[in-house]
């Protein structure tokens, strides 16, 4: 580099050049996928989430009181000849449909879930919007029941019925970091069961395969047998989670339907048309 070059500014010209030269843009691989529309329901389904949680731990009741309320669900259903869960939970113990059910009930909310949200944001806006609503809507009613008539599920109900997915090693249920993401004593109404079918019912709705649609309709009764087996719910719990979320469907609804009317701009007549 010679002494004229400098002194006819060309390390100046340089400078100017790197700076006015644009820096490279991220790539799509470092960039969020969501849209500013996808952004807004994430953050809705973890606000409503946190609020949740929140008030079912300022609501948990105690042990004792949740046994009796667990021990009242196994009067109720002996008398109606609905106490199946010790003879459901033996028929798979030991078995690899056990070692499936046991891994069902773990994926049924965090994963298939946000999953088939998720497929149905894509593929069907308004069956989307009135699965969301319905998970919502369900959650905001389970809270104060959860409060008023906490009840223990079967394996903590001390009725001869075993926490397979802790014994099984897979999830230790009943350890302190893993009850610290969830309450306990909330058995009712069941939502690992209102969910499945909630999400059912959408995913028939949304498939176009009739093979996939019949198959979709299976999940809420693959997730009731899940839960009983598992020792978490009673056949009580899965009939009060479907009906929660039969109410959580007619509350999401109403709301879905009210919408605030905006106010529409004038139209303009033949003479602004034409000019």
């Amino acid at each position: 580099m010679s002494a004229s070059w400098l002194k006819r500014g060309g390390e100046r010209n340089l400078l100017s050049m790197l700076a006015a030269t644009p820096l490279p843009r991220p790539t799509s691989a470092l960039r969020l996928p969501f849209s500013p529309r996808a952004r807004a329901q994430i953050g809705l389904f973890l606000f409503a989430y946190l609020v949740y949680s929140a008030a079912r731990f300022v609501t948990i009741g105690d042990l004792p009181d949740a046994q009796s309320h667990a021990h009242w669900i196994v009067n109720l259903e002996q008398s109606t000849g609905t106490a199946v869960e010790a003879s459901v939970q033996g028929a798979f113990d030991g078995t690899w449909v056990m070692w499936v059910l046991n891994r069902l009930y773990l994926i049924a909310q965090l994963g298939v879930i946000p999953a088939a949200l998720i497929f149905l944001y894509k593929r069907n806006a308004a069956i989307y919007a009135t699965l969301r609503n319905t998970i919502l809507a369900t959650w905001l009613i389970s809270v104060p029941v959860y409060g008023l008539f906490p009840v223990a599920p079967p394996r903590l109900a001390d009725i001869g019925i075993t926490d397979t997915i802790t014994a099984s090693g897979t999830v230790a249920m009943d350890g302190n970091v893993t009850t610290s993401f969830y309450n306990e004593l909330a058995a009712v109404p069941s939502l690992h069961v209102g969910f499945a079918v909630a999400v059912g019912f959408a995913l028939f709705a949304a498939l176009r395969n009739p093979v996939l649609r019949y198959a979709a309709l299976l999940w809420g009764p693959v997730i009731g047998l899940a839960v009983v087996a598992t020792g978490n719910h009673f056949v009580f719990d899965m009939i009060a989670g479907v009906a929660a979320s039969i109410l959580g469907y007619g509350l999401g609804t109403v709301a879905g339907r009210m919408r605030i009317k905006r106010p529409t701009a004038p139209k303009l007549g033949p003479t602004f048309a034409e000019a």
